[in-house]
């Protein structure tokens, strides 16, 4: 009998003639062990913490442990999966992670090829939260100084949110209860995987318009910290960042907080509380309006009532017409009076000087010196006339100037244009119907005449009927 080994004709497989088992080389084993359990791990979610994580390799691969309390399971994450990963590694970090189980045949160990990693956990996002939220800050993204002031009353308002739910309707309602403005919507999830994508590039798409929006309102209702966790995405804060659009954040209930609260330019607790920020009530600008046309027509009637008690003082100070007149007469009457004496006065002297050279000279030099006096005394008295005809001229123009000017200014060129003036048994002005009470003695002057009456009823305010 030979014992030569014997071959198995189907598999190739090396059997033992004696027990006739089958052998296997340490790879058949290595490379059966890898396919069973790929086919039986073909895609799994692992949770554990982080162990022995050094940071990716010089090669771009990352190599460490999931671990428990009872167990650890080897993985690795290749350089292409590594880039796309959303959620930074850290050493002690509870994790969900997506891959599938295969083995090490170099080691004979197993091991769990990571496709993603998701935080587990409300301890380890909070972890991660707040390290993004120190990193952000850092960069001075949440500094006060960069927030932009909200239009008082924009013409145009986006709202970036989910198009079903109550989140929309609130924010449409209102806006229509108190100051309606035109609302484009874009819908956007607001919660899962794409919810950050979609959210970051509707507020780079409002940006991107041509007539923008005067204002953004970002809004989802409340939930959890793994529902609201979009709001806490990089690319959403940094998109809000970069808006040239003012933004609002309402985001969740009034104790919730994300990390594009701290960049928004305002953060509004509620989606309706959003909505009252983001215009003011219609109903209260048109009665502070009114208030305000009020107090300015008061304003101007108050300075109108001042300029016309300022405009009586002056008028009272200015003489009147009777009185000026009576000064420029007077002068004219003086003046009349001494021109005869004068020129008498001043023919005589020229007389006396006359008869003086005349008892100097030649009779027939002396007729033709008479002559000459004759003729320049006749020339003298036809320029004194002359100049007197002028000199009253003027005065009489200016008298009938200035007699103009007065009337102009006296009361009675108004009476004149269809008012009365209306005085009290003192004789004094009544610039008041409030002082005016039935059976009062009334003095009423018109343009061409007075007139007496009695006042018989209450005074009205004006626009309410006559006094009379």
């Amino acid at each position: 009998m030979s014992n030569e080994p014997d071959h198995d004709p189907e598999t190739g497989e090396i059997r033992d003639a004696g027990n006739n088992m089958v052998e296997y080389s340490v790879s058949d084993i290595a490379h059966a062990l890898k396919r069973s359990i790929e086919e039986r791990f073909g895609n799994v979610r692992v949770r554990g913490e982080i162990s022995g994580f050094r940071g990716p390799h010089s090669s771009g691969h990352c190599y460490f442990s999931i671990k428990d309390e009872g167990a650890k399971l080897d993985a690795v994450i290749w350089r292409g999966s590594f880039s796309r990963l959303r959620s930074k590694l850290q050493e002690g970090l509870e994790v969900v992670v997506t891959g599938k189980i295969t083995s090490y045949p170099g080691k004979s160990s197993y091991q769990i090829i990571v496709e993603t990693v998701e935080p587990a956990g409300v301890g380890a996002l909070m972890a991660l939260l707040e390290e993004r939220r120190k990193k952000l800050a850092a960069e001075g993204l949440f500094d006060a100084t960069r927030k932009k002031p909200l239009p008082y009353l924009p013409e145009t308002i986006g709202v970036i949110t989910s198009p079903t739910g109550a989140v929309i309707r609130d924010i449409l309602h209102r806006l229509k209860d108190r100051f309606p403005r035109h609302v484009i919507v874009w819908p956007v999830r607001v919660q899962g995987d794409t919810a950050a994508a979609e959210v970051a590039s509707a507020i780079a798409g409002f940006n991107a318009m041509a007539e923008k929006p005067d204002l953004l309102i970002v809004a989802r209702g409340g939930g959890s910290l793994e529902d609201l966790w979009p709001f806490n995405d990089e690319a959403v804060v940094r998109a809000v960042a970069a808006s040239a659009v003012p933004v609002i954040s309402a985001i969740g209930h009034e104790t919730d907080t994300t990390l594009i609260d701290h960049v928004s330019d305002w953060r509004a607790p509620t989606p309706t509380a959003a909505a009252e920020k983001a215009v003011p009530v219609r109903v209260e600008l048109v009665a502070e309006l009114a208030s305000l046309e009020a107090r300015q027509q008061r304003a101007m009637l108050r300075v109108l009532e001042e300029r016309k008690l300022r405009l009586q003082s002056a008028a009272r100070a200015l003489p009147t017409p009777d009185d000026v007149v009576a000064i420029v007469r007077q002068k004219l009457d003086n003046l009349a009076q001494r021109l005869p004496g004068s020129l008498t006065f001043n023919l005589q002297r020229h007389a006396v000087a006359l008869a003086g050279q005349l008892g100097k000279l030649s009779p027939r030099l002396l007729q033709q010196r008479l002559v000459d006096h004759q003729r320049r005394v006749l020339d003298a008295g036809h320029r004194a006339n002359r100049a007197l005809r002028l000199n009253l001229k003027h005065k009489k123009d200016r008298f009938g100037a200035e007699t103009k000017l007065f009337q102009s200014l006296g009361y009675r060129s108004v009476l004149a244009r269809g008012y009365a003036l209306v005085r009290g048994r003192d004789n004094q002005p009544i610039r008041s119907s409030a002082i005016v009470k039935p059976g009062t003695h009334l003095r009423i002057e018109f343009s061409d005449g007075t007139l007496d009456a009695t006042a018989d009823k209450p005074p009205k305010m004006p626009g309410q009927g006559s006094l009379f």
